[in-house]
């Protein structure tokens, strides 16, 4: 893809982005697949009541958004990066609304990393940056535990060493 001329703010010259696993965009999926199907139980239900078959067409709109939605979910789960610089952490996500959270690691407070039921299914987990001011707090989603691991216990080292020089 051709870059932008705004590209420059999302995008700092020299930054290499580490993507999240593709199994995010798996459990995303599932989750918009699943809330597609949820009106289809009452037109199905109403096409039997009623014995009128095209009740059935009451569901092609969520069809529609549900089928735009699993392309979508695609590129926006491979806008998701993040950079680690010597002194801060760099989070962007986002294909229309675009989004670029600058942590600075003296900043942090505390690092989380948390895995629901699917998240554990599909074997990734979310990283959340917690800091004094809630407009730089950050999470990246969609990372192999191991990686969220490894990125939560440097994350809080290196915010321990600045804090420490303050």
């Amino acid at each position: 893809m051709a870059a932008r001329a705004d590209d420059g703010v999302f995008d700092p010259e020299g930054v290499s982005w580490t993507r999240v696993s593709p199994r995010l965009a798996t459990v995303r999926r599932v989750g918009s697949a699943i809330g597609a199907l949820v009106p289809l139980v009452p037109a199905v239900l109403l096409a039997v009541l009623l014995d009128r078959w095209w009740v059935l067409l009451l569901w092609l709109p969520f069809a529609a958004v549900g089928v735009l939605r699993q392309v979508v979910i695609g590129r926006q789960v491979a806008a998701i990066g993040y950079a680690e610089r010597d002194d801060d952490l760099l989070v962007r996500q986002g294909l229309l609304f675009r989004t670029l959270v600058v942590v600075p690691y003296g900043r942090m407070q505390y690092v989380d990393v948390t895995a629901g039921p699917v998240d554990r299914w599909a074997g990734i987990a979310t990283v959340q940056l917690h800091t004094a001011s809630a407009g730089t707090d950050a999470s990246i989603p969609g990372l192999p535990p191991a990686e969220a691991e490894r990125l939560r216990d440097r994350l809080a080292s290196r915010g321990e060493a600045r804090m420490a020089g303050l």
